[in-house]
């Protein structure tokens, strides 16, 4: 048996192991509603009640974020008395350029 074959070896057992270690590290989600802009000083003689118009159209779906990165679009389900969300649609990672 080679020495590079062994080594290979190696270091796939060890990227599994640092695996196994990441499946348990905490992460934000966050479901974007949508967005949209105020001035300042809109923003300042907001009561409760006010209505902020978001660009995004009704019943498209939400994108899903975790720590920040977009990685899923998803629909609201009500689940148990809770709201929840339906993922659509998986997104390709943010290092993965599409073909032009």
């Amino acid at each position: 048996m080679s020495s590079s074959k062994s080594s290979s070896s190696n270091n796939a057992v060890e990227a599994t192991a640092h695996a196994e270690h990441l499946r348990d590290v905490v992460c934000r989600v966050d479901v974007v509603l949508g967005t949209g802009t105020v001035s300042v000083r809109q923003c300042l003689s907001l009561t409760a009640g006010a209505v902020i118009r978001l660009t995004q159209l009704a019943g498209v779906d939400l994108q899903v974020q975790v720590n920040g990165i977009p990685i899923a679009n998803a629909e609201v389900v009500i689940m148990d008395d809770t709201t929840s969300v339906r993922l659509t649609e998986i997104l390709a990672p943010p290092s993965v350029i599409a073909p032009q």
